[in-house]
């Protein structure tokens, strides 16, 4: 592998070598993720400097990725971006391994807890277990926090060397605010001696942040050691607000539990290393095979070096956390010269770091590509564009719902202009034995019984043949169901499932009988509902991988 692949410009300099669509298109990805995921094309040109037309080709093709929707004047980053950041935490093994015990600590103490890992003087949160209060943990996965205002940062500053030293001094003395930070509230005050602090630090084990970042957060931080090396892998945190906890109160009360789930932590890292090697997962290829076809549908209004770029990221994950050149050209399907420019490129932005012999390794700075808005999304959220273009196809208006209790509960909906329509607000429940979305939900719950009351003569209401009716569901995958809720009412639903393939919310339209028959209903709109369903559920299982989705 030529040399130069592995020299980082320690002056900025941008390699020779470099792509500079990419590194334009990263750049619009940015400031998309710090803008909160929705920024006008005007808003992205002055952010980034770029000439509007250049603009609009880079979000064109991340739309063509599906990384970016294009709704009217505005680029909206979509779930499928964060398989960029999965590409990372997959590799990285770390939340998969730890996240059940960040969770199970969680609900012991009834206080949030992260797990974080370094970008240079920086960290970032790669796991959040928050409780649901009117005041909690406002912090999502892939932020990036200055280090001297968090209790992780102490703790990996420990492993600092001069010249990392070096760069936090100049980082400070640049932006003494923390404008660079724009996670976290600007500093209003100089804080703790850092380096001072950091000496107590590694004396203690264990870091203490009493109100640093905000007023009212408080943090209690114990490193998780690499068994391999003795290094840190990560740092686990519980957090608290000083209505509940003051900073001594964390350290006398919760700091033992901590360090007692610390230790459990890292038994199961030692373990993992003792079954290594992992399962081998398949090797992906020709991820960007594909981005030749797109290139001569659009011409020059598709920027193929940018989409190739990318999908390099996408070629690392579980059991892919360090790939040669060879393994990352057969990844993807690039020539090797190609490939390399693109890891050029990315070390030049900080992505990928040489892991030596030869080979790359993601580094956290990818989860600040479209990560964090994304991070807590919810199923409604997710659901909605989809929702939105089905009506548009079919004329008619498409919902989402969930099961709470007895009845279905309307969690999404997109209505369309017509003189007759369905008139359902989001919020509204409805008995589920009678309703199609609500028989697809019961379909793949438990059994149980139901208080079946005729609400029209047609509502079924003897146990025996609804049992039937919900085993047709689970056999034709879709509910039909006839004027059983109300007189001229038909609706149709079909199910929506998450990666595990459990149903976690139901998707239908609904019209006045005599708009369709029901042989037209099934053949017209069932396939576009199955569609928009799969959509949904590609969308869910790129969001859901690393992060709770929320059903409502």
């Amino acid at each position: 592998m030529p040399a130069e692949i592995t020299l980082t410009d320690a002056a900025g300099a941008v390699p020779a070598e470099a792509v500079a669509p990419l590194i334009r298109g990263v750049a619009v990805v940015r400031q998309l993720t710090e803008a909160g995921g929705v920024l006008s094309l005007s808003g992205l040109e002055r952010a980034t400097g770029l000439a509007r037309s250049t603009v609009d080709r880079i979000t064109g093709t991340l739309a063509r990725m599906g990384y970016v929707r294009l709704d009217g004047r505005d680029a909206v980053l979509t779930p499928r971006i964060m398989e960029l950041g999965n590409a990372y935490l997959a590799a990285l093994r770390l939340p998969a391994l730890l996240d059940a015990r960040a969770d199970a600590l969680a609900d012991e103490l009834d206080e949030s807890v992260s797990l974080a890992v370094a970008d240079r003087d920086g960290i970032r949160f790669i796991h959040q277990a928050t409780r649901r209060r009117a005041m909690s943990l406002s912090f999502r996965i892939g932020d990036l926090l200055p280090a001297e205002r968090t209790a992780p940062g102490p703790l990996f500053a420990t492993e600092w060397t001069e010249p990392e030293w070096r760069h936090w001094r100049e980082r400070r003395a640049a932006d003494p605010r923390d404008e660079g930070f724009p996670a976290v509230p600007e500093r209003s005050s100089p804080g703790p001696d850092f380096e001072q602090w950091t000496a107590q630090v590694r004396e203690d084990g264990w870091a203490l942040d009493d109100q640093l970042i905000e007023p009212g957060l408080v943090a209690v931080s114990v490193p998780v050691r690499d068994p391999r090396t003795g290094t840190i892998a990560c740092v686990a945190s519980v957090v608290s607000h000083t209505s509940r906890h003051t900073a001594d109160d964390l350290r006398n009360s919760l700091l033992p539990t901590l360090r007692s789930a610390v230790r459990t932590m890292e038994e199961d890292l030692a373990e993992d290393l003792r079954e290594a090697p992992h399962g081998e997962s398949p090797a992906p290829s020709g991820l960007a095979t594909w981005t030749g076809a797109s290139k001569q549908e659009l011409g020059r209004e598709f920027v193929e070096s940018l989409a190739r770029g990318l999908t390099v990221l996408t070629a690392f994950g579980e059991d892919r956390a360090e790939l040669t050149l060879t393994e990352v050209a057969q990844a993807t399907g690039l020539a090797r010269a190609t490939a390399r420019r693109a890891l050029i490129t990315y070390e030049h932005l900080g992505l990928v770091t040489p892991s030596g012999d030869r080979r790359f390794a993601l580094t956290p700075r990818v989860l600040s590509l479209g990560f964090p808005p994304l991070s807590r999304t919810t199923l409604p959220a997710l659901a909605l564009p989809h929702l939105t273009a089905l009506a548009a196809r079919i004329h008619e208006p498409a919902s989402l719902a969930i099961l709470v209790g007895d009845d279905v509960q309307y969690t999404a909906r997109v209505a369309t202009s017509r003189v007759m329509s369905v008139n359902i607000a989001v919020g509204t429940r409805l008995p589920a034995y009678a309703t199609a979305l609500g028989r697809v939900l019961l379909a793949d719950a438990p059994p149980r019984e139901h208080e079946l009351r005729a609400l029209t003569p047609r509502t079924l209401t003897d146990p025996a043949a609804l049992a039937t009716a919900l085993e047709t569901v689970r056999t034709q995958g879709y509910a039909l169901v006839d004027e059983e809720l109300e007189a001229g009412l038909r609706s149709i639903a079909v199910p929506v499932r998450d990666r595990t393939g459990r149903v976690v919310a139901a998707l239908n339209t609904a019209t006045h009988v005599t708009g369709r028959t029901v042989a037209e209903y099934v053949r017209d709109v069932l396939p576009e509902l199955t569609v928009t369903a799969g959509a949904i559920e590609a969308d869910l299982r790129v969001a859901g991988r690393f992060t709770r989705v929320s059903a409502a």
